[in-house]
């Protein structure tokens, strides 16, 4: 005769099991999603140098594209004529560049790094002629500094002038790593499906749908980026130039396009392309210095609360916080390639993270 408890006892025993395998099954789900986070790190970390190529060449692709289709829409060209056009026009238009304006570029770019290591110098030599001067500069890290016996003001303003002009020369250095990621992004750009298809391809069969809507997602956010951005650059750019023409600032021109450049990079690139025109400004008098500071302040306002918000409309939005931590983040994985991609790289992920995590309900929300 079974016992009227036995049954209870099986139950318990089933409940037991069922428990134990489900918190086995969420062990060996963390377990499985920290080794692959480890392995992805470990394979960016191993191929950065490849890994920034790859994207660079991705972000040219998506740039070809996008201006191909555009005249795809407004010209009803094939989408290979398209690309042919938007190509030889580019082409065309940076030779026209080096032709006209290349001597007086290199020329700008010359003069800009020397006048700003003569200001550098005459700002050290300021500082150490009275008392507060003197402090700051026993005060400033040692770390600044490159050598014994050379103060870390002389270091960190050669390194300024140095690396605010030194994009050209760094450009140069590169330029066999540039060629690589153009030719790259132009077979991307004339045959974007057959590497889209390849990459699909990889993807279980279940996953290739929703795969191939985050794909599609992804460059039409790095595209809204890029136009956005573009935008924002010529308009800080512009700006730039025309104000410190104003009020007087030798090198106006060379000044307003290094802004432009370095405001690729948010908010830090804003720095960036400030400090050496402070510096510059500096040579005229305190007064100037302080109208710079002010002109590259009142940019920035218009820049983050007009311009900004208005591109935001187009693209994905990326809260300063995040913005920041990425560029803090991928330069310290890729280096100085890593800042300067870290925002389209941050869009791009943003748009899989809207794409693959689901929105939050109304009763949710925090």
């Amino acid at each position: 005769m079974t016992s009227p408890s036995a049954p209870t006892e099986k139950k318990s025993a089933v409940a037991e099991q069922s428990a134990e395998a489900e918190w086995l099954g969420s062990i060996t789900s963390i377990l499985r999603f920290v080794v692959i986070l480890v392995i992805i790190a470990a394979a960016v970390w191993l191929l950065s140098d490849v890994l920034t190529i790859t994207f660079s060449a991705t972000l040219f692709a998506v740039v070809l594209s996008g201006l191909s289709r555009i005249l795809v829409k407004k010209l009803h060209l094939s989408y290979g004529w398209a690309l042919c056009a938007v190509v030889i026009l580019l082409i065309a238009a940076v030779a026209l560049l080096v032709w006209g304006s290349g001597p007086a570029i290199v020329e700008n770019a010359l003069r800009l790094k020397q006048a700003l290591q003569q200001q550098e110098v005459l700002l050290r030599s300021n500082l150490e002629n009275n008392q507060a001067g003197q402090s700051l500069l026993n005060y400033l890290p040692s770390s600044l500094s490159g050598q014994q016996g050379r103060s870390s003001l002389d270091f960190l303003g050669s390194r300024i002038a140095g690396s605010m002009t030194g994009i050209v020369g760094s450009a140069f250095g590169a330029v066999g790593t540039a060629v690589v990621a153009l030719i790259a992004g132009l077979y991307f750009a004339i045959s974007p499906s057959l590497y889209a298809n390849g990459v699909l391809r990889l993807v279980p069969i279940t996953q290739r749908p929703r795969a191939r809507t985050l794909m599609l997602r992804t460059g039409h956010t790095l595209w809204a980026w890029v136009a956005g951005q573009s935008l924002d650059m010529l308009v800080v750019g512009v700006l730039s130039g025309v104000g410190l023409w104003f009020i007087g600032v030798p090198l106006a021109l060379a000044l307003g396009v290094l802004a432009a450049l370095c405001n690729f990079i948010p908010y830090i690139g804003a720095i960036m392309g400030a400090v050496p025109a402070i510096l510059l400004a500096l040579s005229l008098g305190v007064r100037e210095a302080i109208m710079v500071a002010a002109l590259y302040s009142v940019i920035q306002f218009f820049e983050g609360n007009v311009m900004a918000p208005l591109i935001q409309r187009h693209a994905v939005k990326m809260p300063p916080a995040i913005t920041i931590l990425s560029q803090t983040l991928f330069g310290a994985i890729l280096g100085f390639p890593g800042l300067i991609l870290a925002s389209p790289l941050t869009a791009a992920l943003l748009s899989v993270f809207d794409g693959l995590a689901p929105p939050l309900k109304d009763d949710e929300h925090i």
